[in-house]
């Protein structure tokens, strides 16, 4: 734009003797009225042929005419009000302006609680949510979702299940409603089971298109025993044995009142306890039954498959989950400042091309296809690593690289003040900006719940994301890689290093 401006006044200059001289002389009277604003009242009317106004700049208050008041700074944002019914049901729930609402429905229940027969049984129940109930036929849920515009989703983790509704706020008793309903009723009719496993196997047949995430499920198989080692992904071995008694019985033993939590974002709290209550009443208070161990040992896991790109992925554990709030914290930092992504990814700094795996991997080795980092934290534990894919031929030396990463950040200096504060403001940001969204609000209600029993104000969360030094992301990394290394390989892994000359690195005898 300005240069453009800039070119066309450069062609009016050789026609400024056609003007004339009296424009010239109004120019000048001008200049002489005002000294603070003749230049653009004289060039524009030089520009347009007009005479100049005696109008004042737009900079000047008008006289006569009073400003609105200025909005402020800062708006004190809704508090997260939590109710806890008799039988141990919590019900959360804040304010917002938005004429639409968010509600959930979370259980403190996920694949670590299943066993050996029920295997897979969580996989399978994200895909049944709302399926056929006592009262209603899964077509009849899905016009009455359609009717008041609305969406639901479900998903299912290692340690939550979670089922979400979203429609305009004038729908919330409907949505609790058919919410409830479809969490605590469900009847598994054998013919939709029957179809939801086919598509789980389809599923299954298409996780090769993904290797990053089987990587990130081998991870876990891998690195742990005990409960975080269950697959997230009903494995093939366990299709032919699910049905709906298992179904059943699964629920029945955890979907209990005190594992619970209805949290919405949008809503007045009250009106939402006015509905919810009558619906959770009579769930039974049975007592927790208490997570079930998992120990981190690492590991190695490998698998060849028809394919000229081999991927890896380098874990330790975390030492502490989110209930160490403070080091969580620290992760989600860490894991901003080394960053990564894809070596053709679009985009400036806000993409993230300026953290450490950009600048020091992908941009230096070009034969390095992706590299990012990532992690993965539960209440009591959790894991974080960096992923890359690469050639077959450059894989050792890809190996090398990422494990120069990790040495990297735990060695004091080598991660600096500007790196650190880039991370923090970047984290900070995305924390903000994912909270603008009605579901993830509702979201992050109904799991810090589940996890603290409460939910931290965000403020608390900025505050110590301010607080983290060097020296904490240093005694962090050190602590993270003096655990036992977890190594996964996927595609073509005939030239990845062995387990121990990579886990030598780490931990020199």
């Amino acid at each position: 734009m300005y240069r453009t401006a800039a070119s066309r006044l450069r062609s009016l200059k050789g026609r400024v003797g056609s003007l004339g001289p009296s424009r010239f002389a109004s120019t000048s009277a001008v200049a002489t009225r005002s000294s603070s604003w003749t230049s653009s009242a004289g060039l524009f009317s030089w520009l347009t042929g007009e005479r100049s106004s005696s109008l004042p700049p737009l900079d000047f208050p008008l006289a006569g005419v009073s400003s609105p008041p200025p909005l402020p700074d800062y708006v004190e944002p809704s508090k997260t009000k939590i109710t806890t019914l008799p039988n141990g049901v919590k019900i959360a729930s804040e304010t917002s302006p938005s004429p639409a609402a968010s509600i959930g429905l979370y259980v403190d229940c996920g694949s670590i609680y299943e066993t050996s027969v029920s295997c897979g049984v969580t996989h399978l129940l994200e895909r049944m949510a709302f399926k056929s109930t006592t009262n209603r036929s899964h077509l009849r849920i899905v016009r009455e979702v359609e009717a008041i515009g609305g969406n639901i989703t479900a998903s299912a983790s290692r340690e939550q299940m979670g089922y979400t509704f979203d429609a305009l706020k004038t729908y919330v008793p409907e949505m609790v409603e058919l919410l409830v309903d479809c969490v605590r009723n469900p009847v598994f009719l054998d013919w939709e089971v029957n179809e939801q496993l086919q598509k789980v196997k389809a599923e299954l047949g298409e996780l090769s298109n993904n290797p990053q995430g089987l990587l990130l499920e081998a991870i876990h198989s891998a690195g742990y025993a005990g409960a975080l080692a269950n697959p997230l992904l009903a494995p093939e071995s366990a299709l032919n044995r699910l049905n709906s008694t298992i179904l059943e019985g699964f629920v029945f033993e955890n979907y209990t009142a005190p594992r619970m939590v209805l949290a919405a974002s949008g809503v007045d709290h009250e009106e939402l306890l006015s509905i919810a209550e009558p619906l959770f009443s009579d769930l039974p208070n049975v007592a927790h039954p208490g997570e079930p161990k998992s120990v981190y040992v690492g590991g190695d896991y490998r698998c060849q498959a028809d394919s000229g790109t081999t991927h890896i992925a380098l874990a330790f554990e975390v030492p502490s989950g989110w209930k160490s709030e403070k080091e969580a914290i620290i992760l989600t930092v860490l894991q901003m400042l080394l960053g990564g992504g894809g070596s053709f990814s679009a985009g400036g700094p806000g993409k993230g091309m300026h953290s450490r795996l950009y600048l020091r991997v992908l941009n230096e080795y070009q034969e390095i296809q992706s590299c990012s980092a990532f992690n993965s934290i539960f209440n009591n534990t959790g894991v974080f690593g960096i992923y890359a894919s690469t050639g077959s031929e450059f894989v050792s030396k890809a190996v090398d690289i990422v494990a120069g990463q990790f040495l990297a950040i735990a060695t004091p200096g080598q991660v600096d003040q500007v790196q650190l504060n880039r991370a923090k403001e970047s984290t900070k940001s995305a924390v903000l900006m994912n909270l603008e969204s009605r579901m993830i609000a509702s979201e992050d209600i109904g799991r810090q719940i589940l996890t603290y029993g409460e939910r931290k104000p965000v403020e608390h969360f900025l505050k110590a994301v301010d607080e983290i030094t060097l020296r904490d992301i240093t005694t962090i990394a050190q602590k993270i890689i003096s655990s036992p290394l977890t190594m996964a390989s996927y595609g073509d892994v005939i030239h990845v290093p062995s387990y121990d000359s990579v886990n030598s690195k780490f931990h020199a005898k």
